[in-house]
């Protein structure tokens, strides 16, 4: 096309070895940073719950990650839009770490180094990607009640051993909600005004609904996320909201540090997602894989 610059994208499904399941992302490719409103139209374009633009920085010796909500809100954190933009750099093989040194894997996001392990499935030969986050920091309670209302539930619908709605923050700061069952969890119906309203006072993003399983499941929860604050009615999986899951977990006593932990999302989407996750000392591993469902070129 006469005039226009041609980007490649790929469309992945992350946290999935499956198509059209897992959290869809888009992944489109630069050669350097775009206009700002360019970041907006093509995110808004896509419609996912967020886009991811990368490029490889020979500057900061790392691939450089950008990603959007389709209202335009640039992301922060490590999670599915970090992931999926470092699966399909690999996919492309792309050489991200050849400038490093071997014992610091990172990557570049909103200018911030995120440590990274990368790996391939011996069997699929997908990639596996975990992010290191920071420890989980538990920042403050919540009333149950507003909570409850704010979902479409009794108060006691939120009851689960001794915890209670707490927000939460590795990279970024979610408010963790215990369900007390499936079905309560599968019954949410969030009100996005008051979702929104909480956010804005307590000072956090999204909203983490979670049951725990019993032992004998192969997941250790299951998991619901909003964040309509950023334009997000639910996500199918949500790493930056895992990470801070799991170390409030460990930390409350209902899962153990060092051992890897397998979260469900997305179940109500039909999008089903697993999000690996385990709570170390001194920082908390979020991992998974993805694949690539789409390919193709976008015009700026």
């Amino acid at each position: 096309m006469k005039d226009r610059t041609a980007l490649e994208y790929y469309v992945l499904d992350v946290f999935s070895n499956k198509s059209y399941k897992g959290n869809p992302l888009s992944v489109v490719f630069t050669d350097g940073n775009l206009e700002l409103e360019t970041y907006h139209n093509i995110a808004k374009e896509f419609g996912y719950s967020e886009t991811s633009f990368v490029y490889y920085s020979s500057a900061q010796k790392a691939l450089n990650v950008r990603s959007f909500t389709p209202t335009g809100f640039e992301v922060d954190g490590a999670g599915h839009n970090l992931l999926g933009a470092v699966c399909a750099a690999l996919f492309k093989k792309i050489s991200i770490f050849h400038e490093q040194d071997e014992t610091n894997h990172f990557v570049i996001m909103k200018d911030n180094p995120i440590p990274l392990t990368t790996s391939f499935d011996p069997v699929t030969e997908y990639p596996i990607v975990q992010m290191h986050q920071k420890p989980a920091v538990a920042l403050k309670e919540v009333p149950a009640s507003l909570i409850a209302k704010a979902i479409g539930l009794a108060i006691d619908d939120l009851t689960v051993g001794d915890l209670l709605p707490t927000i939460v923050q590795t990279e970024v700061a979610h408010i963790m909600v215990p369900i007390k069952n499936r079905r309560f969890l599968h019954d949410c119906i969030p009100d996005n005004k008051r979702l929104i309203e909480i956010s804005k006072e307590y000072g956090f993003e999204g909203f983490y609904c979670f049951t725990i399983f019993d032992t004998k499941h192969e997941n250790i929860v299951e998991a619901r996320f909003f964040n309509p604050l950023i334009g997000i009615d639910e996500d199918a999986a949500t790493g930056t909201a895992a990470g801070p899951l799991i170390g409030f977990l460990t930390k409350t006593k209902y899962t153990k540090p060092n051992t890897e932990y397998k979260i469900l999302q997305g179940v109500k989407l039909n999008q089903p997602s697993l999000i690996e996750v385990m709570a170390r000392e001194n920082d908390i591993l979020v991992g998974g894989s993805a694949v690539i469902t789409m390919k193709g070129e976008i015009y700026i």
